[in-house]
């Protein structure tokens, strides 16, 4: 099972990834934690990653796809995984379309979580106080300003993927601001629908 899970940040994706994770077996890929592990592995393209990284630029679309590439070879995503947070650009999900094709793969779903911008706004606020009340460091995209301009890059880059999968037939939608059970609930419904 390949599943995209798209959102607004803070719509879920990372807490149902986990839950998928937990039920079905198969890795989440988080460009973040590839990236890391990459470089941490000193792979050829994890070498060029930490290169550009320690420059303090941004890591290039073909960087990125390559470590997705090189991530979905190993043998825990022989039966599937998620994608959460990638790709986040049209040319990143053609890519991706690639990647499977040569591999002789494609996705299973993309799974679109939709949500209100004001109350995201609101849960964002909401997990900085709880971190903050647990003792916790609360995490630097927590702020209601930074929240609101990762809103405003995700509707301008990566939303235009809703139509992109809508017109191959693989967009699914479910209601993210449900409680996380009945989340998690509506997204096995739509995993034993295809």
């Amino acid at each position: 099972m390949r599943l995209i899970l798209l959102g607004p940040p803070g719509a879920g994706k990372g807490t149902q990834a986990q839950i998928l994770v937990e039920r079905h077996g198969i890795p989440q890929l988080s460009t973040g934690d590839m990236l890391r592990a990459a470089v941490k592995a000193e792979t050829e393209v994890g070498m060029r990653a930490k290169a550009v990284m320690d420059a303090g630029e941004l890591v290039s679309d073909a960087i990125v796809n390559a470590i997705v590439a090189e991530r979905i070879d190993q043998p825990d995503c022989a039966n599937g995984f998620i994608l959460d947070g990638y790709p986040r650009t049209l040319a990143q999900a053609d890519a991706v379309e690639d990647m499977l094709a040569e591999r002789g793969l494609k996705l299973d779903a993309v799974i679109e979580l939709l949500v209100d911008d004001k109350a995201l706004v609101g849960r964002i606020v909401k997990r900085a106080q709880e971190a903050q009340s647990a003792g916790q460091p609360v995490r630097k995209d927590d702020n209601p300003e930074v929240f609101e301009e990762r809103l405003r890059e995700y509707y301008k880059k990566t939303a235009p993927l809703t139509g992109y999968y809508y017109a191959k037939g693989r967009l699914h939608t479910v209601d993210g601001m449900a409680s996380i059970s009945e989340v998690t609930s509506r997204i096995e419904e739509v995993l034993r629908s295809i």
